[in-house]
């Protein structure tokens, strides 16, 4: 029976504090603004799911929360307390966990997997530093049994360089649970696991939801978020554009991972239809969870190869031009088997690939525009043992011109260049060669509208002469504007294959978006 005087009001309940509320969190880098104002809240007892597209902050974020970086604005508050985390063990103190997506970022290679696993404790002072491996073990086993992993003492002397990388990244996750967190931040947990490890996981997870540690989940895997998440969050250009409770619209957060004008049509591509195959793929596995498939790539045509992050875009790429081998089946190019062992055999046949991290992988800090330019194809440029100096800028000019590169010439050092100037050099120094196929990985990373549009015009006259090109991207307007045939990677596996005048932006979406 209610005794309450029906004359007083209902006084509200109070809101069970939030275990981590974000309010208008800024980062910047020089003047690179990277998070623009991200307010977000995590409640106890709730798995978080947070998407975002290459360069939309998530690794940013996760890296403020994990105390990796101090200096940003706004307010961090844990169980409605303010703090501010200025270092990885004063977020542990704080109750906040992170496990690392980068396995090296956090493991100690040299020492012992007992240590590795006692190692917060031994930075803290809970354990002496200077101590026994045989004196470790009985804690190292503790924290092991919490994720029930059975490790033998055997296993808990060797170097934990020696373990796998799953077993790696399980035993990152037990050491975060030394201490029930109040918040625990998974980045792309399953992505080097098995579907049998996956599952162990999902089951952790799980428990700690009902025990009430609020999650954050960072993953690409759709049907991941599906089960596992009760709320989602989609982060775009330093901001939050989406906030769902499950039941999720996946549909609507790629469009706001991916920008709101993936439905607008593609301007005035005519289409072409190759009908001779360069390269097929037969029995093709990408990634250690996905299924094996086909796939035809035909020259006189532009295919471009969309998916979100880990959908196995690069890996594909890679593959065809040997720098990695693919997990199973087999290649042909040219209807002769084809299996490179290293980038060089491509080279030779005439397939060339402009890889995603530019700086990484395509450039050398503080060589000119004209060295860059013939540095696939040094030999060339040389009589003898001596380089020709006068062909090398040759060479760099016509890349300029041909590119509409903006620089003070062919010696110009390729670092001075903007972004999308650098990339129109890197793309353009391979199209000079003639390539048979052209495999562009995120083309448009970085660059303005114009490079873009630079780019995807000569990528277009290439297939037009003939050649077979493929451009892989996240992005779908990006794809819409370049391509003659789309094919959509999930989880490593094709879930759509059309020709443009057969799909729309709605129909390429939802094929990102639908269970398997």
């Amino acid at each position: 029976m209610d005794h309450r005087d029906p004359g007083t009001p209902e006084q509200p309940r109070p809101e069970t504090p939030a275990a981590l509320a974000l309010t208008d969190i800024t980062m910047a880098f020089g003047a690179n603004s990277v998070l623009k104002g991200v307010t977000m809240r995590l409640t106890p007892g709730r798995v978080t799911a947070l998407l975002g597209a290459n360069g939309a902050g998530k690794s940013t974020l996760i890296k403020i929360l994990s105390g990796v970086y101090q200096g940003y604005g706004g307010t961090v508050e844990v169980g409605g307390e303010p703090i501010h985390i200025s270092s990885p063990i004063d977020a542990a103190r704080h109750g906040v966990q992170t496990v690392h997506q980068r396995i090296d970022d956090s493991i100690v290679p040299g020492l012992s997997v007992a240590e590795n696993l006692t190692f917060e404790e031994i930075v803290q002072g809970d354990i002496p530093a200077v101590r026994s491996l045989k004196a470790i073990l009985p804690r190292a086993r503790q924290i092991a049994a919490t994720l029930d992993l059975g490790w033998s003492d055997e296993v808990l002397r060797k170097d934990v360089f020696d373990l796998g990388i799953a077993d790696a990244q399980l035993l990152l996750l037990a050491r975060a649970l030394i201490r029930r967190p109040k918040v625990l931040v998974l980045d792309e947990p399953t992505s080097t696991l098995s579907q049998a490890e996956a599952d162990r996981l999902f089951d952790v997870v799980r428990r700690l939801r009902e025990e009430g540690v609020a999650i954050l989940y960072v993953s690409h895997h759709l049907d991941e978020i599906r089960t596992m998440a009760d709320d989602l969050v989609v982060l775009r250009d330093g901001r939050i554009h989406d906030e769902q409770a499950a039941p999720f619209d996946m549909s609507r957060a790629i469009r706001s991972m991916l920008g709101e004008s993936v439905a607008v049509a593609a301007d005035e591509l005519v289409e072409r239809r190759g009908e001779r195959v360069a390269i097929h793929l037969e029995g093709v596995q990408l990634l250690k969870r996905s299924r094996p498939f086909d796939l035809d790539l035909r020259y006189g045509e532009v295919t471009g190869i969309v998916g979100l992050i880990g959908a196995g875009k690069s890996e594909l790429a890679r593959g065809i031009f040997g720098v990695d081998r693919f997990r199973a089946g087999t290649m042909t190019f040219d209807g002769q088997p084809f299996a490179p062992r290293r980038s060089g055999h491509a080279v030779r046949k005439g397939i060339y690939l402009v890889p995603e991290d530019r700086a990484a992988e395509a450039m050398l800090p503080g060589w000119a525009i004209a060295a860059t330019a013939t540095l696939p194809f040094l030999g060339r440029f040389c009589r003898g043992s001596v380089i020709d100096l006068g062909r090398e800028r040759r060479r760099g000019v016509s890349t300029i011109e041909d590119f509409g590169v903006v620089a003070t010439g062919p010696d110009q050092p390729l670092d001075a260049l903007s972004g999308g100037n650098q990339q129109k050099v890197v793309v353009g120094r391979w199209f000079a060669e003639s390539p048979k196929v052209m495999l562009l990985d995120e083309p448009f990373r970085g660059v303005d509208i114009g490079a873009r549009r630079d780019i995807s015009r000569q990528a277009r006259e290439l297939a037009g002469e003939g050649a077979c090109v493929v451009v892989l991207s996240s992005d779908v307007d990006e794809i819409r504007e370049v391509a003659d045939r789309i094919v959509v990677l999930v989880d490593g596996h094709p879930r759509f294959d059309a020709y443009t005048t057969q799909t729309d932006g709605d129909a390429i979406v939802a094929s990102m978006s639908e269970v398997a």
